[in-house]
């Protein structure tokens, strides 16, 4: 196992580490509903309270964080560990807020029925370098009503002007990613624990034909009881995705192979993000046991647009 140098612990299940140029490391802690700043040696500063289930989160072209919020879950605590557990009894709805650091205003940007579209979990976001955003929205399980959302994969613009549901159906996408050179799309499927490639033709758009039967090219997915969470890029193309159960990062190449697999402590092991001046040190949230942790990488992540 690797080293890990401990962040911030006490954090209830944290997600989405936004790494600063100051050496502090921005996350979402869901269960509750706040935006927390972590520093080194373990100073905490709460910056915004959304509300729901903040989730994903991304600097704009505007250096404000863009964050999806999933409307909020249910938790269930025990053997040390937080979990999810369905839909919150007070649920919110899916949106896209944005943030501003310094004030911790936050403003809503996207919610259901604007520009005709649905959102129900809305996941994680990567921002491309015509400064729109993907995300993923993961939907929602209701256990009491025994029913699982069928949910896509969006793309919108910065500015509240437009989103759009590109991909439809997908399998409960979680991580999304895209190449260093923005031609491919990366999403990690959490059920399926399917990594899934999609071919970029213009900002916005995938080429439905790529894959059998629509956009999708079915990249890896592990042997056993498995499910995938986030995902971070190497500047080589590498894919990073968290992967719940066995613990750790599932490094994958762009052609669908095991690079290696890093391994964790906590079976939530759910976000890894890059930094530093060489883009090596590596954070990953530990969302279980509330832990953001930092680890030395074997090679540079890739640095994000903004």
């Amino acid at each position: 196992m690797a080293e890990f140098e401990l962040i911030a612990d006490g954090l209830r299940f944290p997600e989405a580490p936004v790494v600063m140029d100051d050496g502090s490391v921005i996350v979402t802690e869901i269960e509750a509903r706040r935006i927390t700043r972590c520093w080194p040696g373990g100073r905490k500063e709460v910056i915004a309270v959304p509300g729901g289930g903040p989730n994903g989160l991304a600097i704009g072209p505007d250096g404000k964080l863009y964050c999806c919020n999933n409307g909020g879950f249910n938790y269930v605590e025990m053997d040390g560990y937080l979990t999810p557990h369905g839909i919150a009894d007070d649920y919110s709805g899916g949106r896209i807020e944005r943030i501003d650091i310094e004030t911790g205003a936050v403003e809503l940007l996207y919610r259901t029925g604007d520009h005709g579209v649905t959102l129900r979990g809305p996941n994680d976001i990567m921002f491309d370098a015509h400064g729109g955003f993907w995300f993923t929205d993961h939907g929602k399980v209701d256990y009491a009503k025994r029913c699982h959302d069928i949910v896509g994969i969006f793309y919108a613009r910065a500015d509240g002007s437009f989103i759009e549901e590109v991909i439809f159906p997908s399998n409960n996408p979680n991580g999304v990613g895209l190449s260093p050179d923005g031609t491919k799309l990366y999403a990690a499927e959490t059920y399926t624990c399917r990594l899934t490639r999609f071919n970029i033709v213009a900002p916005g758009k995938v080429d439905g034909t790529a894959g059998p039967g629509g956009p999708g090219i079915p990249l890896y997915r592990p042997a056993g009881y498995k499910f995938f969470d986030s995902l971070a890029m190497e500047a080589n193309g590498n894919i990073c995705v968290a992967t719940i159960g066995e613990c750790g990062i599932s490094v994958v190449s762009p052609e669908g192979e095991l690079v290696e697999f890093v391994a964790t402590d906590d079976v939530f092991t759910t976000n890894i993000a890059f930094g530093g001046a060489d883009m090596q040190d590596a954070y990953l949230t530990l969302s279980g046991t509330g832990r953001l942790v930092k680890t030395r990488w074997a090679r540079p992540g890739l640095k994000l647009p903004y």
